[in-house]
């Protein structure tokens, strides 16, 4: 009876997650989608806690270790999300993917050190080959778990020390090479174990998780800041896998469910942001996307000077302006400037001008990084417009306001075949009739690369901290 309930509990939790994973496809229902989501996976937890028997028909029953570890670990998350700023976000997401494939790689550890002991029992040699068929994918699970897990744990910590600048962009000579060895040898591996079930080799498991640890860090330290969205989506779709690889393990359909349907998302997601960017896979996990150049300079590369214009004159441009798109970036996401941004479009909406935003797959530093920021300040949904959309728009559009945007509105990506970020497609901005570019200084985005537009004779710029320059817009507006 109580299987046939913990069953029905796990139906249950499987069907929140498909649909509060559907509901977060929409920022007006992602709040809900979260919360039907989270409610399955606690009905989960408490089935598991008090219902779950294994085939011997014993139960839980250290619940002083498990609710001890959940109230410490829900304590110390509750802490962290309320005060993590949006800046931050994309790291805390990347550590707390981390802690997910910490987690799966545990286990894999922890089931082996269970399973190992049929190694140590006399005769386990004559077992019938059925049951070692069994025992060989069973261990194949273990292994698959610890070796993603332990990928995720290591290149999520290092895609979190990049994220926020206490880990730069590391490389050698031949470290491609070097990784793709490193992975042959992983695998080469675990295809020995996994066929040569000796008890005196059954030890050497454990280099498994220790190579892929240090697999996920080279993994990631030579893969360039701007496309660390992409990074942190591949490395949720790893996490996913290796929750449903210990869901394979328990032969627990919900931890199953959702682990497929995270590396499913992820996988898909990273896909996404590889067609944004107009790069594959294998030229963001081999190429070299930014640092490197760090250019400073008042004048382009052709000898152009850029030129600055007044809060004031800024204001009457778009207090003025018929339509009026505005491009947020990580500068707004830094300034925490989302709040003034939405006030200054509610002003000149009042003045009859139109507004909307332009949005890229890329901007910030993770996905969806720019919905979410404005979407924290109430931003009508219908008016951010993704990249398509955008472009579409701005032949049309009398002022575009960049706040803190760079790569993903620098005209290299068209016109320089030499520049890393060639063939990415990007917002053109260049074909609105006036640009006025707000950034603290003429330092290059996250890829490194100077950009173009700020030279461009239809740009002028606005350097300032964003919610400063915002709050001054609005006064300014408000006067007109």
């Amino acid at each position: 009876m109580q299987q046939n309930i913990l069953t029905l509990i796990y139906l249950i939790a499987s069907v929140t997650f498909i649909v509060g994973l559907k509901m977060l496809s929409h920022p007006e229902k992602a709040r809900n989608g979260n919360l039907i989501a989270a409610a399955g996976m606690t009905l989960a937890i408490l089935g598991t806690i008090f219902l779950y028997k294994d085939d011997a028909g014993n139960t839980l029953h250290n619940y002083g270790w498990i609710f001890g570890g959940i109230l410490i670990g829900g304590i110390i998350g509750t802490l962290a999300a309320k005060k993590v700023k949006m800046t931050a976000m994309p790291e805390m997401v990347s550590l707390f993917n981390g802690m997910g494939g910490a987690c799966a790689a545990l286990i894999s550890i922890v089931e082996f050190n269970h399973f190992s002991e049929v190694f140590t029992k006399p005769g386990w040699s004559e077992v019938p080959w059925n049951l070692t068929g069994n025992m060989i994918g069973h261990l194949l699970t273990i292994y698959a778990g610890a070796f993603i897990g332990s990928v995720s744990f290591a290149g999520s910590v290092i895609a979190w020390g990049k994220l926020n600048g206490k880990i730069k962009d590391f490389s050698f000579k031949g470290q491609h090479i070097f990784n793709l060895v490193l992975l042959a040898v992983i695998v080469g591996f675990i295809v020995y174990l996994l066929f040569d079930l000796n008890p005196s080799n059954y030890k050497l498991f454990y280099l498994i998780p220790l190579l892929s640890l240090l697999y996920g860090v080279l993994f990631v330290f030579p893969i360039g800041g701007a496309d660390m969205p992409v990074v942190i989506s591949l490395l949720n779709s790893f996490t996913g896998v290796a929750a449903a690889c210990g869901g394979f393990l328990y032969n627990n359909k919900v931890m199953l469910t959702g682990g497929i349907l995270v590396g499913a998302a992820g996988t898909l997601l990273t896909i996404l942001m590889c067609k944004a960017m107009n790069r594959s896979l294998k030229n963001v996990l081999i190429g070299d996307f930014g640092g490197g150049n760090t250019v400073t300079s008042s004048q382009s590369k052709t000898g152009e000077i850029y030129k600055e214009i007044t809060v004031s004159d800024a204001a009457v441009a778009m207090a003025y302006a018929r339509k009026v798109m505005i491009v947020p970036g990580y500068g707004l996401a830094v300034a925490q400037a989302q709040h003034a941004c939405h006030e200054l479009e509610k002003l000149l909406e009042e003045k009859g001008v139109e507004v909307k935003y332009a949005i890229h797959a890329v901007a910030g530093r993770m996905p969806g990084h720019m919905n979410v920021l404005l979407a924290e300040a109430d931003v009508n949904y219908e008016k951010l417009l993704e990249m398509e959309l955008a472009n579409d728009e701005f032949k049309t559009t009398d002022v575009v306001l960049i706040l803190g945007a760079n790569d993903v509105v620098n005209p290299a990506a068209k016109t320089d075949p030499t520049s890393p970020i060639y063939g990415m497609p990007i917002l053109e901005v260049e074909e609105a009739k006036m640009v006025i570019v707000n950034k603290r200084s003429m330092k290059p985005g996250y890829a490194g690369i100077e950009n173009e537009l700020f030279f461009h004779p239809k740009t002028s710029m606005l350097f300032g901290d964003a919610k400063n320059v915002l709050q001054q817009l609005i006064s300014e507006v408000k006067t007109l």
